[in-house]
């Protein structure tokens, strides 16, 4: 049997959904107007959504939503609510990013299908093993992933029955998903919430490279991969776009199709590829599935280059030429969506309209005739009808009982009673059943499901709670702290530390206090590596921002904590991790006001951490930065680079705000924020949930400056915990300029 590769499509409306169904898209992915990672698209409506899955399915086109953000405290209500509404759907899978609405999906709606979103940073296996304990059933893995990474990570989601998902086509971040914070903390639109602002596609200050758009990525494309990922075994290819117009999704989908199409007859690849430049696009590139990440992967311009191809592709002999050859492309242009416009209008998804005949007498069953455009049935009560009783059978008492009917695919457009006399009485109870029987054979024989309510979780006593002060380091020339205070230190491991091995697991056998933290990404031999030292050490606790280590740690019986790079904003994301995973405890996210930590609550013999004070890393990125700052003489990205390369710069955009660009030994390019993070209000406010407060000494060049030691800080800091409120302004006086405007504002 011919193996499926299913190939996936963006819907940001209705108009794109229809282009992506008739281009011959096998799955789509879409949004509703809340809880999706893309809110400047123009989403739909839940009834849309009910149109839109009667329409794909009549063209065996599957779909899937997406509800990959980070869910709020307060939310919890409306996203149960909602649930309650898609668990009688035909819906085929939720696209998720929270691990609270992971635990909630895999706990209380089991029918539902799902997926953990690209926002889940997913590369390496613990992950999948992590995912697969929570039920998804497919990942979209990490678009930074070469050809043998993804080949590697897919054949271990076969051992766990979850199936891989890779990008093909469409824009790329520069930075790893769900682990970008620069719109968020520079604009107050968190990427972690669908509002990315895009700030990598901004304008800069000229580099010293000569760049003025040094983050803007070239649109990702494996036209020419198509191939090499079947064989890899990935299920499914995705397209990205849910901002794109129809005539884009029609153009993209399409040709994708035919390359799909002839790679399963043949075996041979198309090698044309002219309709993927007419539509909008910033130039192509593969080369993270080819492992050749270089500065031939950037363009100095965020804007469509599908004029600038034309100008590149054909010397023109005048320009009357070129402006002719440019009026071509345009008009094509418009041809393609005067096409598509002309297409998508013949597909409906209203919903169907259903006639309902009712008829009955005394001592006979109720019997309701159920008539679609489509199907005719009845259903007819196992009670018998009576003279006497509470409330009579009327159009209104019948309408309300059975008004469910029109959050289905259809709508009540007729109710008859005719057929049946004055002041007959059916229990209600009997008249649910018969609604819920008729939503049963209009749902293709699904069963009707009970609306979910969720056990409340207890709030904790909270006037006992005393809390310390931690300390992050991450040099071990800082390592005489835990010999000079009594505050815990725990060390921030690097990504890359193959070649000091050995010197990490000497430190650590004999610092046994000492805690190791692990890094959001671990790719490939960083990640064997890092599970290497655990087993080797196995120290007392670990703090860890990546699920993978999370998972091994589980594994081990080992204590971890969940660090502040898993994105924990709600109670059902630290129940899921103390359940699921023994978690010993876990980091708020610093996205959050004051407001939004209010209402979390934590598990019993559950600590929370929040971190006070750090340089603050805004994203972290595969690629290299130098290149495009300073400048470098090396082709491509190696193991080398990220191992030894050691080198900080900054960029600053048009309105003089200034970025620091940091490539420390052992660890990935990251931007960090112009200021580091201080947040001594969330002592002072006193919200009585938090067992520790971190700083974060990690040597990082940015404006901010210290006059005071290191000890000293700490010293400060432990004045301040303990709750010497005169510590707040020393603390302040040393250390300056800083921000923390995230507790106020929230995402």
């Amino acid at each position: 049997m011919e193996k499926k590769i299913e190939l996936l499509a963006p819907g940001g409306d209705v108009n794109s959904i229809k282009a992506a169904i008739i281009a011959g898209a096998d799955a789509v992915y879409c949004g509703l107007d809340r809880f999706n990672a893309r809110n400047r698209a123009a989403n739909i409506s839940f009834d849309e959504l009910q149109g839109v899955m009667r329409l794909a399915h009549n063209y065996r086109c599957e779909v899937f939503l997406t509800l990959n953000i980070l869910i709020l405290e307060n939310e919890i209500p409306a996203l149960i609510q909602l649930l309650n509404q898609l668990v009688n759907t035909n819906i085929d899978g939720i696209i998720v990013q929270d691990l609270g609405l992971l635990y909630i999906l895999s706990t209380y709606y089991k029918s539902l299908r799902i997926h953990a979103s690209t926002q889940m940073t997913t590369h390496n296996e613990g992950q999948i093993k992590f995912l697969a304990r929570l039920h998804a059933e497919r990942v979209n893995l990490s678009r930074e992933l070469n050809l043998k990474e993804i080949k590697h990570l897919t054949s271990v989601g076969k051992k766990h029955e979850v199936q891989t998902e890779v990008f093909v086509h469409g824009s790329q971040c520069i930075s790893f998903s769900g682990i970008c914070y620069m719109s968020s903390v520079h604009g107050g639109n968190s990427g972690n919430r669908g509002r990315c602002s895009q700030p990598c596609r901004d304008r800069y200050l000229t580099t010293p490279a000569g760049k003025e758009y040094p983050l803007n990525l070239k649109d990702n494309s494996a036209y020419s991969n198509i191939g090499e990922l079947y064989e890899a075994g990935v299920y499914s290819l995705k397209i990205e776009g849910r901002i794109k117009k129809h005539d884009y999704i029609y153009t993209v989908v399409g040709s994708y199709k035919k390359q799909i199409e002839n790679w399963q007859k043949h075996q041979t690849l198309l090698s044309e590829k002219n309709m993927l430049y007419k539509v909008f696009n910033r130039d192509f590139s593969n080369a993270y599935l080819t492992a050749e990440i270089s500065k031939d992967m950037f363009i100095d311009n965020p804007r469509d280059y599908s004029v600038i191809r034309l100008k590149k592709d054909k010397a023109f002999q005048s320009l009357t030429e070129r402006e002719q050859a440019e009026k071509d492309l345009f008009e094509e242009k418009d041809r393609i969506m005067e096409d598509v416009e002309t297409k998508t209008k013949k597909l409906s998804i209203e919903k169907l309209p259903v006639i309902l005949r009712i008829t009955g007498e005394v001592a006979s069953p109720l019997k309701i005739s159920v008539q679609t455009p489509d199907a005719s049935f009845d259903v007819i009560s196992e009670v018998v009808l009576s003279n006497k009783g509470t409330e009579s059978i009327s159009y209104s008492t019948l309408f309300k009982r059975l008004k469910a009917i029109n959050t289905s695919n259809y709508y009540i457009s007729e109710m008859n009673l005719e057929g049946i006399n004055d002041r007959l009485y059916l229990p209600f109870k009997e008249l649910t059943v018969l609604r819920n029987r008729i939503l049963f054979l209009l749902m293709d024989s699904k069963k009707n499901i009970t609306p979910v309510q969720l056990p409340q979780i207890k709030s904790q006593p909270k006037q006992g709670i005393k809390p310390a002060l931690s300390v992050f380091i991450s040099s071990l020339n800082d390592l005489h702290h835990t010999s000079e205070t009594d505050t815990s230190i725990y060390f921030k491991l690097p990504g890359n530390f193959k070649n000091r091995f050995s010197e990490y697991i000497e430190v650590f056998r004999k610092e046994r206090n000492l805690i190791p933290c692990f890094p959001s990404v671990l790719i490939g031999d960083e990640y064997s590596t890092a599970v290497d030292f655990i087993h080797k050490v196995r120290p007392n606790s670990l703090v860890t921002d990546n699920t993978g280590i999370a998972f091994e740690a589980y594994q081990l019986g080992l204590e971890w904590i969940a660090g502040p790079g898993l994105n924990i904003v709600n109670s059902y994301s630290l129940k899921c991790l103390k359940k699921q995973f023994n978690c010993a405890g876990a980091f708020i996210s610093s996205e959050l006001s004051r407001m939004q930590l209010r209402g979390i609550q934590k598990p019993d013999n559950f600590n929370l951490y929040f971190s006070v004070y750090h340089p603050h890393v805004l994203m972290t990125s595969r690629q290299c930065f130098t290149q495009q700052t300073m400048g470098c003489n090396k082709k491509v990205v190696d193991s080398e680079c990220i191992e030894n390369c050691e080198k900080s710069s900054s960029i600053t955009n048009t309105k003089g705000i200034s970025f620091a660009v940091v490539k420390s030994k052992g660890n990935y390019h990251q931007i960090y924020s112009n200021q580091n993070y201080l947040n001594t209000d969330i002592i002072s406010d006193n919200l009585k949930m938090f067992d520790s407060f971190f700083i974060d000494l990690s040597d990082v060049a940015t404006e901010t400056m210290v006059t005071i030691s290191k000890a000293e800080i700490i010293r400060h800091f432990n004045d301040l915990v303990s709750g010497n409120s005169k510590a707040s302004q020393l603390i302040r006086q040393s250390v300056y300029p800083t921000s923390c405007i995230q507790y106020k504002k929230g995402i």
